[in-house]
């Protein structure tokens, strides 16, 4: 059967799985591929902050200042990454991200002054990531699959608990024995390594492979939309700003982007370095949360289907508040069980908000849903990047990070009553804006 019948025959509907290897599959592969360098690069930083302040003598401040723009630049991008995609192309935005971040951290190597690192650490590979990150993921999926939706959006989202998983303690190992340097070459090799798998494997669309996305019929294919898609996201921040619930769930996931990816994913083994333990040791604890993160999402998507989400959201806020509040005596030169025992659970914790979040924002702005929530991405990971930037600066000035982590707890309490603070009603009938 040639190509143009497939796109053609309703029998193609079914998976073809008898047949070949569908090529949404390899599509999904390649994005995983991408969305797993991506996730290596973005989870490493705080293993390299104590090496940088040691060379340089830049203050954690300074240095935090370079991840808190990386991590504003991720969610800030991701808004209008899908646009950009929709001109020119996925194959094309997503093998530019992976060589932005490839130069970014490989030039890194020659840097020696702190604007260097804020234009190449902070900029260009803040850049690249916010490029391959949720826009990605509901762009390849929206495209490519009807059947195995959820299933393959919990894979690709999960290749950031995967890529922590995988370079977090390599790259600490890496750090120990060799230095920074060749650390950041690592990174920087891996993602060029993605690059002719991405243009190999990741077509833009079904069509291009004379295929109908896996499990579709012709109806599901959608045609492209060459302008306007920014316009349409800016129109969908511009609706959802006069909302409520909007505001709430910002409020929310800006603390949870703060408590996440901003305090404990930046700051926990620079925090364990002051208490006399390895590098190595810390970055393979925090590269344990990746594991349990999966299984917490996985656990918080079924309790969302059966329970009220803001109910949800106010119990793993409150529980992140008291793990927080518990953090500062568990540091010490060696492993304990209590310091597991965080580890575990700020693991089941770390993304368990998106299912209910995402279910509040379905609630509230029903077919606008997706673009709203992109914005609500973009607080998540402004949040990261106050709390990236408000820890260093509270390292420098006090000596310790303990300040941080009891801050961080008060922010969580106040999350909490943020989500309970959420009125649910009926989404709204109404086309996207």
């Amino acid at each position: 059967m040639s190509p143009v019948s497939d796109l053609r025959d309703p029998a193609s509907a079914d998976p073809p799985a008898r047949r070949r290897i569908h090529p949404a599959w390899w599509a999904a592969g390649a994005t995983f591929l991408a969305l797993l360098g991506a996730a290596g690069f973005r989870s490493t930083p705080g293993v390299m902050v104590e090496p940088l302040h040691s060379e340089f003598g830049w203050s954690i401040g300074a240095i935090s200042f370079a991840l808190s723009v990386n991590l504003a630049l991720f969610g800030l991008t991701a808004p209008f990454a899908a646009a950009l995609m929709e001109r020119v192309g996925v194959r094309r935005v997503v093998s530019g991200a992976l060589v932005l971040v490839a130069v970014g951290s490989g030039l890194t190597v020659f840097m020696t002054s702190i604007w260097q690192l804020v234009l190449l650490w902070g900029v260009v590979v803040g850049l690249g990531t916010g490029s391959m990150a949720m826009a990605l993921v509901a762009t390849v999926v929206g495209r490519w699959f009807v059947a195995r939706r959820g299933l393959v959006s919990g894979v690709l989202t999960a290749a950031t608990a995967t890529g922590q998983l995988i370079f977090l303690p390599l790259i600490a190992a890496i750090v120990q024995s060799d230095g920074w340097r060749p650390a950041a070459l690592t990174i920087s090799g891996a993602a060029l390594v993605v690059v002719p798998v991405v243009l190999l494997m990741l077509r833009d669309r079904p069509s291009d492979a004379g295929v109908l996305p896996y499990g579709g019929t012709a109806e599901d294919v959608v045609a492209p939309v060459r302008s306007g898609v920014a316009a349409m996201a800016v129109r969908a921040l511009g609706s959802a700003v006069r909302v409520p619930t909007f505001w709430l769930l910002v409020g929310g996931f800006f603390v949870c982007g703060a408590t996440t990816a901003g305090l404990v994913q930046s700051h926990f083994v620079p925090a364990a370095h002051d208490h006399g333990m390895p590098a190595t040791a810390a970055a393979s604890l925090l590269a344990v949360v990746g594991i349990f993160d999966l299984v917490g999402t996985i656990c918080s998507g079924w309790l969302t289907d059966r329970y009220d989400p803001r109910v949800l959201l106010a119990v793993y806020y409150g529980l992140r508040a008291v793990s927080l509040a518990l953090l500062p005596p568990l540091f010490g030169s060696d492993l304990n069980a209590s310091m597991f025992a965080f580890v575990i659970f700020y693991g089941l914790d770390w993304v368990a908000t998106v299912p209910p979040t995402l279910a509040l924002c379905r609630d509230a702005f029903g077919q606008s849903a997706p673009m709203v929530f992109g914005w609500i991405f973009a607080s998540h990971q402004l949040g990261a990047a106050f709390a990236a930037l408000a820890a260093g600066l509270v390292r420098d000035a006090l000596g310790s990070y303990d300040a941080a982590w009891f801050g961080g707890a008060v922010l969580c309490v106040v999350a909490a009553g943020l989500s309970m603070a959420i009125r649910r009603s009926p989404a709204p009938a109404t086309a996207p804006v």
